[in-house]
C-alpha cells in the first residue's frame, strides 16, 4: 500500500526583510551624497552651456549676494581677503582657485577678486552651472 504525503514541501525564500534592507540602503546613500557636496554655501552661479572639468583640489572662493567672501568656506572681510588668498595658495604649486560667484553681483566685483589673483600669479576660474 502506498501512503502519500498531505503536505508538500515548497522552496521559497523569504523576502520580507529585503524591503528594510533596501530602504536603509536608500537612506544611507541619499546621506552621504549630501554631506559629501563640497559646497555648503549655496549661491545661484551664472549659467554656461560650455564647461571644463579640474583635475586637482583647488581653493574655493565664494561671493555671495550680499558681498560675504569665503575661502574654502572660511568666512573672509573683504579688507582682509588678498592676504587671506595669498595665505590659502602657499605651498601649493600651480594654485587654481575657483570662484562661486553669485549670479547677481555685478562685474565690477568679479573684477576685483580677479585682480587680486592677477597681482599674485594665481589662476582664476569662473564656476558656471549648467545651461539647459
Amino acid at each position: 500500500m502506498k501512503i502519500k504525503r498531505k503536505n508538500h514541501f515548497a522552496a521559497e525564500v523569504a523576502t520580507s526583510s529585503l524591503n528594510d534592507i533596501m530602504f536603509f540602503l536608500l537612506l544611507f546613500f541619499l546621506i552621504i551624497s549630501t554631506i559629501t557636496n563640497p559646497n555648503v554655501i549655496k549661491v545661484l552661479l551664472p549659467r554656461s552651456s560650455a564647461s571644463q572639468a579640474l583635475s586637482k583640489q583647488p581653493i574655493v572662493v565664494t561671493i555671495t549676494e550680499n558681498r560675504q567672501y569665503y575661502i574654502n568656506k572660511r568666512p573672509v572681510p573683504v579688507n582682509d581677503l588678498d592676504e587671506e588668498l595669498v595665505k590659502a595658495c602657499e605651498g601649493l604649486k600651480e594654485p587654481t582657485v575657483v570662484l562661486h560667484a553669485a549670479a547677481t553681483l555685478s562685474v565690477q566685483d568679479l573684477v576685483n577678486v580677479m585682480q587680486v589673483g592677477a597681482r599674485h600669479k594665481i589662476k582664476m576660474v569662473l564656476a558656471t552651472s549648467k545651461a539647459d
